[in-house]
């Protein structure tokens, strides 16, 4: 791991194991969270994403490695760590009976605020996630985006230095998971450092400075997310024929521009090929084709994606869960 010593949450050799579970939960994660970033763990269910949020947030007791955070350890000094962190499950933690004003004043009196302070935190905290106009409004009205952001805020009632996310978006809609990854990044751009758990690629992809990649308890792979897509290879030319009959006519002419290896799949007419990238090589592709004689209904520069990573890593795609 690179820059360790200044990690705001630090991991080293974390191990878990549930009794009633023939594998290991955790074995052997190792994690470094630079301050003031979104760090992702991505995997899919049973990797130990939520096993290695719950032991760094103090909420399961590991049984071997070392874990600080936010300059306190983790084992030893688990108090000092909740007063600096704030967590967010994947099921929102509301009274759906009372509105957001009143379940955030509630929530900063159980951290012990005084009624006047706790009163002024929620009435800031209401503005700062845009639910001021729904205070008053019992929770069982929100929106699904709306009740995740009065759960994230009220996860920062004491100004966390560091806020743990598992799987904040699931179920969400698209509109909902927009206004929620807008939320983290306002959170961030504050001096906040967010841990992230997901499923959702395109939201490690979004919200994401580094990602690390968990299968069967462990980190296998770490970086941003271009430095891990450009492990995969570069970039590719994808064309799609009007004719399934020139098909292999296409994969000829796409093998002179761009030479091997070639992807071509008859069933839906589309031949890929590698490219460097560069807009440049497209025009090749588009030229050659259109000399050819070669009718085309669709054809793109395409990246590789964090689903090809993973899948690459582990041979299975995200969705899938263990066994």
């Amino acid at each position: 791991m690179t820059g360790t010593t200044e990690a705001v949450i630090l991991a080293e050799g974390v191990r878990k194991t549930y009794p009633s579970r023939s594998r290991p939960s955790l074995d052997g994660f190792d994690l470094a969270v630079r301050p003031g970033t979104v760090h992702a763990l991505l995997g899919p269910n049973g990797a130990g994403k939520t096993t290695a949020v719950r032991a760094m947030a103090t909420l399961v007791r590991f049984d071997a490695g070392r874990v600080r955070v936010a300059g306190c350890d983790v084992a030893s000094e688990s108090r000092r760590v909740r007063e600096r962190i704030g967590l967010t499950g994947q099921y929102a933690a509301l009274d759906e009976v009372l509105g957001g004003r009143r379940n955030l004043e509630m929530f900063a009196r159980l951290h012990h605020l005084r009624p006047g302070a706790a009163r002024a935190r929620a009435a800031e905290l209401l503005e700062r996630f845009g639910l001021a106009d729904a205070a008053e409004r019992p929770v069982r009205q929100y929106s699904g985006g709306m009740r995740r952001r009065l759960d994230l805020a009220a996860s920062l009632i004491l100004d966390p230095r560091v806020l743990f996310l598992d799987e904040p978006t699931t179920g969400l809609d698209p509109r909902s998971r927009a206004e929620v990854w807008r939320a983290v990044r306002d959170l961030v751009d504050r001096g906040t450092t967010v841990l992230l758990t997901t499923q959702y690629l395109e939201e490690a992809d979004r919200l994401a400075d580094t990602v690390s990649v968990v299968e069967a308890g462990r980190v296998i792979a770490e970086g941003p997310p271009e430095e891990l897509k450009r492990r995969v290879g570069g970039s590719r030319v994808e064309v799609v024929v009007a004719d399934p009959s020139e098909v292999d006519k296409a994969a000829e002419v796409l093998g002179r521009v761009c030479g091997a290896p070639l992807d071509v799949d008859p069933d839906t007419q589309t031949v890929r090929a590698p490219v460097g990238g560069r807009g440049s090589e497209l025009a090749k592709v588009v030229r050659a084709l259109d000399e050819a004689g070669l009718e085309v209904e669709d054809i793109a520069l395409r990246r590789p994606s964090l689903d090809e990573v993973f899948l690459s890593l582990t041979g299975r795609r995200t969705g899938e869960g263990e066994g």
